[in-house]
Formats: structure tokens, C-alpha cells, sequence
């Protein structure tokens, strides 16, 4: 399948696809798995639910949520979450080409707003990567 080529369907959002919020009920075990096996780097914000697990060397930083008690263990419980400075700007350009995506939402100093993929999997675009938490 060939991606769409119209001059006029430039990607919305020029920034990365750089973390995966996974959703896990034990948040310590998930810390301990991923630094001593794998030399990521731990870190959480006073009063931030999120642990940011950075790599040691560049790559994809995991962010670890508390799943909520409908959300089960072994079930695809990720987000891919793509880095943008202007949340709201990019959510009306979406919603503008008609994609469905949720309110803007205002965390610890950033914004996201949430959607589906195609296949139904939870996608986000965030300003954290840009914000001073």
C-alpha cells in the first residue's frame, strides 16, 4: 500500500513519535525490570503519577501511568504519544481532516489531547517533551 502523496496532506505533526506510556498495575517492578536489565534511568516529578524511564543512550522513553482497575494485565495496555509544541493547533488541524480526536487536556505544565489509530490503538500528541516539569 502506498502512502498518500497529495502535496496537500503534509503531516500534521513534524515532531517524533519519542515515548510509550505503558499502562501497568506493579509500577515499582516495571522500574526495577527496565533499569537493571535494560540501563534505563528512572525519574518522577513531585506530585506526577508518570515515571519517565529514560535510556541511557538516546531512544525511546518509556512512561509508565497506573492502569486503572478495568485495565488488565497481558492486554495491549500502550499509547504512542508524538511530541508537539502546539497541542491545540495541531488537534484542530486533525480534527480539520477529520479525524476524531478527544478535548485538549491540561496536565502538570503541558497539554495533550487523545485519539484512536485505524486499528483502534490510543494515540497521543503531547507537549511534555517540551514543557518544565
Amino acid at each position: 500500500m502506498m502512502a498518500n502523496t497529495d502535496p496537500d496532506m503534509r503531516p500534521v505533526s513534524t515532531g517524533p513519535c519519542s515515548r510509550i506510556v505503558i499502562y501497568c498495575k506493579n509500577i515499582d517492578a516495571m522500574v526495577q525490570f527496565y533499569t537493571d536489565h535494560f540501563g534505563y534511568h528512572a525519574d518522577q516529578k513531585d506530585g506526577d503519577r508518570i515515571v519517565e524511564l529514560t535510556p541511557a543512550h538516546g531512544g525511546l522513553i518509556l512512561m509508565l501511568h497506573p492502569a486503572s482497575k478495568g485495565q488488565r494485565a497481558g492486554q495491549s495496555l500502550i499509547k504512542l504519544v508524538f511530541d508537539v509544541r502546539d497541542v491545540e493547533h495541531t488537534r484542530s488541524q486533525l480534527i480539520g481532516r477529520g479525524i476524531k480526536v478527544g478535548s485538549l487536556h491540561q496536565a502538570d505544565g503541558y497539554g495533550f489531547a487523545n485519539m484512536k489509530d485505524p486499528a483502534g490503538n490510543s494515540v497521543s500528541i503531547s507537549s511534555r517533551a517540551f514543557s518544565e516539569l
